[in-house]
């Protein structure tokens, strides 16, 4: 086994203390002969951490076959100085791998005593919402404005391996190493992704909100609400939006830690409907619905049982549609209308739970 550690330089490109007490987070990648644990080899392990106020690198190179054991024993030795380990995509491949490989010679060794931070996980939901052509870091790294090429695959890295088993050339050598110190190098660059899960992930505050009229494609005036929510999480690069919901939809932008929102209004009149309808009578002359305790005072001919489909009353206002559950009426145009809206009003995000309830049901379905 061959042993490399030095002191490195990194840029700061997130807030590391987001995820842990800085001395206390080791970032790490694998290089292996296959992806199945049980079927191929590792053959190093490099990391990055911080220690004495500088970045250092430490990297364990299995120069024969037989010295795979001794990787995972020193790898896993150094494990217990921290208490999260930093990846991409290691809950998915290096950590079931590097396991597996455990298994395969006997060692006991786990994970059990560090958090595992996955930045391919925490960003996983939002891909949608991000635009994302696909979740590979080389993705991620064009969404952020990186374009760096590797100049050798995985797959040709396994060859190159194979080849320095046999001659035990330093130039072989020194491209294995330098592939998998540049791809450790290149971790911080992709961690600006994160400030998008930190910022959608906690709550906005309500800047402003206006009804006002715009017009549609055919000149005439609708109504829209403009909503500007701001974070105190600021993302790197901004993104736009759109979500449709019947015939209203929202427009939303985010940029730097402000996030502004068009909102669609209904204008008209719509339907409260009352779940608990066999507590309702209908009133046809009237079109509503009321409560037996009250409706017994209605002569029988002017009343009748309610249905699930006429157990409602009428509203007439400007309605938005409902992304959330806001603790609110909600109304429908009809009994089995999949959109249903809430009623509009200044104080309807007053509350600044319903506020970011209802703006998370939009983030989540774009």
């Amino acid at each position: 086994m061959i042993t490399v550690q030095k002191s490195i330089s990194l840029p700061d490109t997130y807030p590391l203390g987001r995820l842990g007490r800085l001395e206390e987070l080791l970032f790490f990648d694998i290089e292996t002969t296959g992806f199945s644990g049980e079927h191929s080899q590792l053959y190093l392990i490099g990391c990055t951490y911080f220690r004495g106020g500088s970045w250092q690198l430490i990297q364990w190179f299995a120069d024969t076959p037989d010295a795979e054991w001794a990787i995972l024993t020193e790898f896993f030795g150094f494990l217990k100085q921290f208490a999260a380990v930093v990846h991409y995509n290691g809950d998915g491949f290096d950590i079931p791998y590097l396991l597996k490989r455990c298994h395969a010679l006997g060692f006991k060794y786990d994970f059990s005593a560090v958090q595992s931070i996955d930045i391919y996980r925490r960003i996983k939901p939002y891909r949608s919402l991000l635009g994302l052509e696909s979740l590979k870091q080389k993705s991620i790294e064009r969404f952020l404005g990186i374009f760096r090429e590797d100049q050798y695959s995985g797959g040709q890295l396994i060859e190159v391996y194979h080849a320095y088993l046999r001659s035990h050339d330093d130039r072989l050598y020194d491209m294995l190493m330098l592939h998998n110190r540049e791809d450790l190098e290149g971790m911080p660059l992709i961690l600006p992704i994160l400030n998008y899960p930190d910022l959608l992930e906690h709550d906005f505050i309500l800047l402003d909100q206006a009804v006002r009229q715009v017009s549609d494609l055919f000149g005439d005036p609708r109504p829209v609400l403009a909503l500007r929510v701001s974070s105190e999480y600021t993302v790197p690069v901004d993104i736009t939006t759109t979500v449709s919901a019947g015939s209203c939809a929202c427009h939303a932008a985010l940029s730097g830690n402000i996030l502004s929102l068009k909102l669609d209004l209904y204008r008209g009149t719509l339907k409260h409907f009352y779940p608990d309808y066999r507590n309702y009578y209908y009133l046809p002359y009237e079109d509503t619905a009321i409560h037996k305790s009250v409706g017994e005072y209605v002569e029988r001919s002017a009343r009748e049982k309610a249905s699930p489909q006429n157990c409602y009353t009428k509203k007439t206002g400007l309605f938005l549609p409902c992304f959330a559950d806001i603790r609110r009426p909600v109304f429908k145009s009809e009994y089995k209308e999949k959109y249903s809206y809430l009623e509009y009003a200044e104080d309807l995000f007053a509350d600044p739970e319903d506020l970011n309830r209802y703006l998370r049901g939009i983030l989540k379905l774009a």
